[in-house]
């Protein structure tokens, strides 16, 4: 669906840009088969119906300083490209949480982020719960604990896996789902390419020092994210019917934050307070990991749909796979082997040819 662009006479800043988009629906990230998942309720995943376009965004003041051209008109920034930089935003946002594994531990790192997340996002979006009927809040709820699951079993499986292979395994849910509601015979075909790189990556890819087979366990931590990022993506039907904007994403991140804290306080009390930590460069240090996952990568992500067509984000969706394997060698140093790079590859293949074959 194409989407309008931004007045040039009316541009905001960069900050107000960002702003704006917390407002909007977030992007259907997660869905790359083309065809919407929510759309058979009509609706994104966030909660705008796909009818119609997103409202334009208000005229914002016009400023004495003089910005350069990029900051002062954002809409003169390509669409694919405000995407493509959210998507290593997200892998980048990411590989810097694994270093935080070591002082706060998995479940202690993803406590705080989904707290700062939580945090930034009922701030920006002040969502009102008085009125909302049970069933609203319920998948609300749902969503939530699909997030806590979804962030805490991919950070355990990025703790023993390389990121790529990880990430690869972790995209098998919203390609299941996409796959699923197609309903096409000629989806199989691309079911199939999936699963073949899936018995690359686990069966004949190899992680680790040595070469070294890959970790059972990350392995079914990565699977369960699957699950998890697949039930994250049909709870958001209903939660983005209820809920305008990022206001469901804000209430169901509050949720998430909450059950990760059993698992993760005790962590980040030991974290925090062990004699050799630094607690306020930590606590900075996972605030800013909040800002590139998920508040500004969202933000992004919507300034693009707002200006290109959902088959184009779709496909450009569908390497994810192939930029987390690309951040995690850049900045994890992880070199996969030529299995795990063909696996990925698969995917990738599957889910952008899912895509372009999707109903149009």
């Amino acid at each position: 669906m194409p989407t309008p662009h931004l007045s040039e006479t009316s541009a905001p800043t960069t900050a107000a840009a960002v702003a704006e988009a917390l407002v909007m629906p977030p992007a259907p990230k997660g869905e790359p088969a083309g065809e919407r998942v929510g759309e058979r309720v009509g609706r994104r995943r966030g909660g705008a119906p796909t009818e119609g376009l997103p409202p334009e965004p208000r005229p914002g003041r016009p400023s004495g300083r003089r910005f350069p051209k990029l900051l002062r008109r954002p809409e003169r920034i390509p669409a694919p490209l405000l995407c493509l930089t959210a998507m290593f935003l997200v892998q980048t946002g990411i590989a810097f949480s694994k270093p935080l594994f070591g002082p706060l531990g998995v479940s202690g790192t993803t406590f705080l982020r989904l707290g700062f997340a939580a945090v930034i996002l009922l701030a920006v979006t002040r969502p009102r719960l008085s009125g909302r009927r049970p069933r609203d809040l319920a998948a609300a709820g749902l969503l939530g604990m699909a997030s806590a699951g979804m962030t805490l079993l991919f950070a355990g499986a990025i703790d023993r896996l390389p990121m790529g292979t990880a990430a690869t395994i972790e995209f098998l849910g919203p390609l299941a789902v996409a796959l699923y509601f197609a309903r096409r015979a000629s989806h199989l075909l691309w079911a199939l390419l999936a699963a073949g790189g899936v018995t690359l990556l686990t069966l004949l890819g190899e992680g680790g020092e040595g070469g070294a087979g890959l970790d059972p366990v990350g392995l079914l931590y990565a699977f369960g994210a699957a699950a998890c990022y697949a039930a994250y993506i049909l709870f958001t039907d209903k939660v983005g019917a209820a809920f305008q904007g990022f206001q469901g994403l804000a209430v169901s991140m509050t949720v998430g934050a909450l059950a990760v804290a059993p698992f993760g306080f005790g962590e980040v009390w030991d974290g925090l307070s062990a004699p050799d930590a630094s607690p306020l460069m930590l606590l900075l240090a996972v605030a800013g990991v909040s800002l590139l996952l998920p508040v500004i990568p969202y933000a992004l992500e919507m300034t693009a749909l707002r200006r290109m067509p959902q088959r184009v984000f779709s496909v450009l969706v569908s390497l994810e796979p192939a930029v987390s394997a690309l951040v995690g060698l850049v900045v994890l140093g992880q070199l996969l082997g030529a299995a795990q790079l063909a696996g990925i590859g698969c995917v990738v293949a599957a889910s952008v040819g899912a895509t372009l074959t999707g109903r149009r």
